[in-house]
């Protein structure tokens, strides 16, 4: 079987009116991402995406289209798309970084390598460990009564666990924060995520301030090294998640060497596909840490390919750090025919040959660019 052509198609998708992420990089209001299609000579179609960011990566979509249309195809047409390792040096040879853009394309290549043997992907990945996945929902960096309102919210929908992104100003962030620990009660977990947003001494001051709100894990408070990280780290009263500081294997290596981080944020885009995450799922294994699954608000063919990781790997744990495989709640609209099962609280594995999904033409050509 031979790769015969590789598709970058832009979409535009916006966020459900009030639902519109606001974090410590800023207002996400519509995701232009890019659809990949891998087609065959044996007339299988693998499906990708790329979850593109510009201030997440760096990544764009019009810059995802040429990396894939004038280097990344031209390497990949004419090789068999089940050599996904050959596949990946290639792409790591014609072009460096673009993690989200060779992502999208090593992600069709798995679901072509699954649909051929008729079998889901988390079955090419050693077969899955569990048939669901727990989730948590995402309360934005916004004044204290909508945080509020969009917890109850999500409570309301079964969630059993809450995140709260923080990082914006210290005192509106520990306010937002207490908010949402009163509207949970005592036993749904909270965790927070800074993205980055807090200085070190910030950092420090607020997690001492929330030690009352008992936190399950304080995700990317700070930038930096990993020797700040795991300064931090020694001073926090709750465990430490890395997930801007862990993009490459190198990444992990370094924030286990100084024990910088307790858990893991991992999925197949910031890593450069799923082959990726899971080099870097057992650099965590070795150093006897625990991972989740992170997310860039993903459609539906990327959280299926984040779900197939989740089920296949041990050392994966979002029953004790609840996963976010949770994009398609967010945006006003799907590109799949068949929406996936998401829960809350638990979404299940897609069982499907491949990625388990489908495309739907019809809301492709919506919400196609150009």
């Amino acid at each position: 079987m031979k790769i015969t052509r590789v598709e970058p198609i832009p979409v535009c998708v916006p966020l459900k009116k009030g639902m519109t992420a606001k974090t410590a990089h800023g207002e996400h209001a519509t995701s232009p991402y890019v659809i990949v299609r891998v087609h065959t000579d044996a007339g299988l179609v693998g499906l990708g995406e790329a979850t593109i960011s510009g201030l997440w990566s760096g990544e764009t979509q019009a810059g995802t289209v040429a990396a894939i249309t004038d280097y990344i195809a031209p390497a990949l047409v004419g090789t068999d798309p089940r050599d996904v390792t050959a596949a990946r040096r290639a792409m790591d040879f014609v072009i460096k970084f673009n993690p989200f853009t060779k992502a999208a394309v090593e992600m069709a290549l798995w679901d072509v390598a699954g649909k051929a043997a008729g079998v889901p992907v988390y079955r090419l990945l050693g077969g899955k460990v569990r048939d669901r996945v727990r989730i948590k929902l995402v309360v934005w960096a916004r004044d204290v009564p909508g945080s509020r309102a969009m917890a109850e919210r999500w409570l309301g929908m079964g969630v059993s666990c809450l995140k709260v992104k923080v990082g914006l100003d210290p005192d509106t962030d520990v306010a937002r924060v207490r908010a949402v620990r009163e509207v949970a009660g005592p036993d749904v977990p909270v965790t927070i995520d800074a993205n980055c947003g807090w200085t070190l001494a910030q950092a420090r001051q607020c997690l001492r301030r929330l030690a009352g709100a008992d936190l399950l894990l304080a995700e990317q408070p700070i930038a930096g090294s990993p020797a700040a990280l795991a300064e931090l780290r020694r001073d926090s009263p709750c465990p430490i998640m890395a997930d801007e500081s862990v993009f490459t294997l190198q990444d992990a290596w370094l924030l286990t060497a100084h024990w910088a981080a307790d858990i893991f944020s991992v999925y197949p885009g910031k890593h450069g596909g799923i082959a990726a995450t899971a080099e870097i799922v057992a650099v965590a294994k070795a150093a006897g840490l625990r991972c989740t699954i992170g997310s860039n608000l993903e459609l539906g063919i990327g959280t299926a390919a984040m779900l197939h990781v989740a089920a296949a790997f041990p050392e994966i744990d979002p029953e004790s750090f609840p996963a976010d495989t949770i994009g398609p709640f967010y945006h006003d609209g799907e590109i799949i025919t068949q929406p996936l099962d998401l829960g809350p609280p638990y979404a299940k594995i897609p069982d499907g040959p491949g990625l388990g999904v489908e495309l739907d033409e019809k809301a492709l050509a919506k919400f196609r660019v150009g």
